[in-house]
């Protein structure tokens, strides 16, 4: 399956890795650790479990698909984690050498914040202390086999989520088979060209529709407008390329900024962050 970005990777299968099932969370181990080295360009097929997963690396860039309607693909640096609601079809790509945590949840345990809407997925901020403790619940896991432990680190963990900060990094897509194939047609070509200066009636009249007609599919398809959209779809363009060493005003000329001072400041005012804290170091 095709990702949808406009940086088109050259995707590597993973080989064989052990069964998931092994790292199946149960009521008596609810939160599961698995680590594992992930080398740029690879990646896994669609795929779902019957648990949650917090898709997570502790270094590198994922890029992160969760279908359904909408579809939605996310570029996820160290500092962020896709939250996958439990039997939800995704697909994972490494856009940068990673070191991969899959945090699998047992659906049960989801009952600890009824506030939020656990069938979604999001992208949430990775806190110093969230951090800490995936490592410390994956060290815990292959140790002694202190359950109290493993319990207590679950517990937290399942609180740092639920209180976790959301981020605007996905980029929602309608489905390949929707009911308006315009609209897919047109967030399409979005994604192929950044940088191009257009307004939504121009790209709405390349897809054979009205202005009118493409804003009211954007809000009832996507939950957002025009604008707000066209930002996540330049930051999922950006993000790789900064994790691959170019320089900011240089991303910020492909991603159509006539300066990098400007791009600079949609950036940070989008993810707390200047464009060079996601550059290699």
């Amino acid at each position: 399956m095709p990702l949808n970005t406009a940086h088109s990777i050259a995707l590597k299968p993973l080989q064989a890795l052990p069964n998931a099932d092994a790292f199946m969370p149960s009521t008596q181990r609810p939160v599961r650790v698995r680590s594992r080295h992930l080398p740029a360009d690879s990646h896994f097929e669609p795929h779902s479990h019957p648990w949650a997963q917090l898709a997570y690396c502790s270094s590198g860039v994922l890029q992160v698909t969760v279908l359904g309607q909408p579809e939605t693909t996310s570029i996820v640096p160290s500092s962020r984690a896709v939250w996958i609601p439990p039997a939800a079809l995704h697909a994972v790509a490494v856009v940068e050498d990673a070191q991969f945590r899959s945090i699998y949840i047992d659906a049960q345990l989801l009952h600890f914040d009824k506030t939020q809407d656990w069938s979604k997925n999001r992208v949430i901020t990775v806190s110093a202390l969230l951090r800490e403790l995936i490592h410390a619940l994956g060290e815990a896991a292959t140790g002694s086999g202190d359950t109290q432990r493993e319990q207590s680190l679950a517990a937290l963990i399942a609180y740092e989520i639920s209180t976790a900060s959301t981020q605007s990094l996905g980029v929602p897509m309608p489905s390949q088979g929707g009911a308006d194939r315009r609209l897919r047609a047109l967030c399409e070509a979005v994604m192929q060209q950044p940088a191009a200066h257009k307004t939504l009636a121009q790209w709405a009249g390349s897809a054979g529709m009205s202005e009118r007609t493409a804003a009211r599919l954007f809000q009832q398809s996507l939950g957002m407008g025009f604008t707000q959209w066209r930002q996540q779809a330049v930051l999922a363009h950006a993000l790789p390329l900064l994790a691959r060493g170019a320089a900011v005003g240089q991303v910020a000329s492909i991603c159509g900024y006539d300066s990098a001072s400007a791009f600079t400041a949609m950036f940070k005012a989008a993810l707390g962050h200047a464009p060079g804290y996601f550059s290699v170091k």
